[in-house]
């Protein structure tokens, strides 16, 4: 908190600060005995009213009043990662949308308006990596009225906590009542120490997801959307441990000059905790090497412990939070609505 020479605490924020990263101290109006205060970090998303409201790096706002304000000031972004390669929010947004593109696309200016017959949320939402080129407002019921054509709910995919995120449009979306449905994060690692951890024997590639593959795959009934999703990106592989009747392990790769993105990495859970998982990655990511890769990512759900552990002790970090927020008034996803 900031200090002043006399030793006495200081709000050194107003609200011409709003977009940029704060540290503030403030009153608990109900807290426990013996708990006086409360410290938020995050982006400053508005200041109207009395009221300051504060977006955390995990996409959750905070309100604050401001005469509960004891302490503040302005600090640095985010430090850069203690591991994992070097890269920007918007170079890996637009690499891991082109290892999951959509049926059907169209532009609103620099965002990506995406559809697949409801097939995931990331290929039937929207990208918006820039400027619609029109108010927000604007934007927003021309995003409506494009998905609505389509008998689809109406879903922008956002970021935060990291350099060049959206902590502004989440606020603005929230404010619109526009909900926060799904939060995932995204991580990073390096390659070649991923393709060292195993020797990946037994482990089948093949450019299509065959009938074994799909035995697998957690989304049943898949479509001939899905597997147009599937099978998208530039260079795309599929692993696949055989088994009996289904495969023991699948795993999904694309490669997109320096990255390898993993997906779809999944075991039968009668054949969990032998390393299949490990070889499935090791195997893709010694595939991704030879094409040329030197980084890697993925996208984990918040609540899957298991499988965060698993890319922690891969050397995996977490880069940014991802968040789909759909509008109000939006029917319900239709198909398969998982992130």
């Amino acid at each position: 908190m900031e200090i002043s020479a006399a030793g006495r605490l200081e709000v050194r924020v107003t609200a011409a600060d709003v977009g940029k990263r704060v540290s503030v101290r403030s009153l608990i109006e109900h807290g426990s005995p013996g708990e006086r205060f409360t410290d938020t970090v995050g982006v400053l998303t508005s200041w109207d009213n009395g009221v300051l409201r504060i977006t955390r790096k995990n996409g959750e706002s905070v309100r604050i009043t401001e005469s509960a304000l004891v302490a503040g000031k302005v600090i640095p972004p985010a430090p850069a990662r203690r591991r994992g390669p070097a890269a920007s929010y918007e170079e890996l947004a637009r690499v891991a949308a082109r290892a999951w593109r959509p049926v059907e696309s169209e532009r609103l200016g620099d965002w990506e308006l995406r559809a697949a017959a409801g097939y995931t949320r990331r290929a039937n939402s929207v990208l918006p990596l820039g400027d619609p080129g029109m108010p927000l407002d604007e934007a927003l019921a021309a995003v409506r009225r494009w998905y609505a054509d389509r008998g689809l709910p109406a879903y922008l995919q956002t970021a935060t906590g990291a350099a060049g995120t959206q902590e502004q449009l989440c606020a603005e979306l929230e404010q619109r009542g526009w909900t926060r449905e799904v939060t995932a994060e995204l991580w990073i690692g390096g390659l070649a120490p991923i393709a060292d951890l195993a020797e990946g024997s037994g482990v089948a590639l093949s450019r299509e997801a065959d009938e074994a593959w799909l035995g697998r795959y957690r989304r049943r009934g898949v479509s001939e959307v899905a597997l147009k999703v599937l099978g998208s990106g530039p260079s795309v592989w599929f692993a696949t441990v055989p088994g009996d009747p289904a495969p023991a392990a699948i795993g999904r790769c694309v490669v997109d000059g320096r990255w390898a993105g993993f997906a779809a990495v999944e075991v039968d859970p009668a054949q969990r905790r032998r390393g299949l998982a490990t070889a499935v990655m090791a195997a893709l990511a010694r595939r991704a090497l030879a094409e040329g890769a030197s980084a890697a990512w993925l996208q984990v759900e918040e609540d899957n412990a298991e499988a965060r552990a698993l890319y922690d002790r891969m050397g995996f970090a977490t880069h940014h939070t991802y968040h789909h927020y759909r509008a109000p008034g939006s029917p319900a996803p239709a198909g398969d609505g998982s992130p």
